[in-house]
């Protein structure tokens, strides 16, 4: 419960802030800029050096990527059929095709499940929704943002992405052990990841935007909280049988509002920043009330 009051407090700090106009013009730029080179990577290296992977863990584990992929595809024929700009379209794609599984996914699962369900949310999150991002989100982020880039420029994007350096090392560094100090060094800075990121939102959200932003955000969201975990529920549950703990918190975490890092990486590429900035706010208010219809239906599970 204490992570989710930091997550709000530092939300409407950015609000604060920007109405106030106690920050210069680019503070959200240098913001995203340190948590994409400084603090994503140090989380990478600390937690994807820890992972034990286990069988039972694969529906965690693919959920992410399924995700993404049935988002991909509804948001691509969503912008055919409305006849959306291309920045939408790759902006809802990374908002609404990928979950919040760490930031708000972890205190969540904690606060519904125990700390048993921990596990799964850190498989969901490190070998799904982030290895997801650093991988086809990239390539969204290029092929959506101005200019389109060829396949080597894409690459080469992938390749240079920080938490995608961290990840590769983070593996080969896996039969390592971590001296104390250094993930003790790695913690802090990882830690500020969702206060800054938090806080980033905030300064770039204004209400003002809902105008002429209604029907992409509301198209955003109904697919992100409730078609979209609706879909998995029914593929993993109904038709793999899937039962138990681990299923109840991939389900958890696929119903989760849309992911902070992937709204920033669409910022950064410049793909419709007020929608983006709307999805993740809004998103992840009406989230607190959606989980807990969720949870609800998933007892059964």
């Amino acid at each position: 419960m204490n992570n989710l009051i930091l997550l709000v407090a530092c939300f409407l700090f950015g609000m604060a802030l920007r109405k106030g106009g106690r920050m210069p013009g680019n503070a959200p730029s240098a913001l995203n800029s340190f948590i994409i080179h400084i603090s994503l990577p140090a989380l990478v290296l600390l937690y994807i050096h820890d992972i034990r992977f286990t069988p039972a863990l694969a529906y965690a584990a693919a959920m992410p990527w399924m995700l993404f992929a049935m988002g991909a595809g509804f948001f691509w024929m969503a912008g055919r059929v409305l006849k959306l700009p291309r920045a939408t379209v790759g902006a809802l794609m990374l908002t609404g095709g990928l979950g919040n599984t760490s930031f708000i996914g972890l205190p969540m699962i904690e606060t519904f499940y125990g700390h048993e369900g921990i596990a799964t949310g850190i498989i969901a999150d490190q070998l799904g929704s982030f290895l997801a991002l650093s991988t086809v989100g990239i390539i969204v982020a290029g092929l959506y943002s101005s200019g389109a880039p060829d396949a080597r420029t894409i690459a080469r994007k992938i390749a240079l992405f920080p938490p995608f350096i961290a990840l590769v090392v983070a593996v080969v560094l896996i039969p390592v052990d971590y001296p104390l100090w250094f993930s003790a060094v790695l913690k802090r800075l990882g830690d500020t990841l969702a206060p800054l990121a938090l806080v980033s939102v905030g300064l770039q959200l204004q209400l003002g935007h809902l105008t002429g932003n209604g029907r992409n955000l509301a198209l955003g969201l109904v697919f992100k909280l409730f078609l979209a975990p609706l879909l998995l529920y029914f593929l993993l549950v109904g038709a793999l049988g899937g039962r138990g703990l681990v299923t109840q918190v991939t389900l958890f975490e696929a119903a989760m509002g849309p992911m902070i890092t992937g709204a920033i990486v669409a910022i950064e590429h410049d793909l419709d920043p007020p929608l983006v900035s709307l999805m993740v706010a809004v998103g992840i208010a009406l989230s607190f009330f959606t989980l807990t219809a969720w949870w609800w239906v998933l007892r059964a599970v």
